[in-house]
């Protein structure tokens, strides 16, 4: 039995929370070692930047605030992590460890398009 078409927006928002929650524990990693970052002392100022899109993004995607120019802004930290990280190291996906941050990349850039859904703090404000 297929799922009905009116739970369309309600499963938007169920992917923009899931994908905003797993977007920002990364964000929670590299400044409060939550869960633990592999790397060690300062963090460089590319990773700093990474780090607060990941935490004040996450935050952001989670209450459906702002979504399409946060999850945008997101999409584009994610495209570049990616070329950058994981691009040197071979070209697919599943062997250069990019899968991660290159299904952020798209599930980002979607909900730069379709907004945040039903239960998102941006359709509370429209209908207020």
């Amino acid at each position: 039995m297929p799922i009905p078409a009116s739970w369309s927006d309600k499963l938007l928002s169920v992917l923009r929370i899931v994908a905003g929650l797993s977007f920002l524990q990364h964000g929670t990693s590299k400044f409060f070692g939550l869960p633990p970052f592999p790397m060690e002392g300062p963090l460089p100022p590319m990773l700093i930047t990474a780090g607060t899109i990941e935490l004040v993004g996450g935050a952001l995607l989670v209450l459906g605030l702002f979504t399409r120019p946060v999850a945008f802004i997101a999409s584009g930290m994610c495209a570049v992590g990616y070329f950058i990280a994981h691009g040197s190291k071979g070209f697919f996906p599943a062997a250069n460890g990019g899968e991660a941050i290159l299904l952020f990349c798209f599930i980002f850039l979607y909900l730069a398009a379709a907004g945040g859904g039903a239960w998102s703090a941006d359709q509370a404000m429209k209908k207020g």
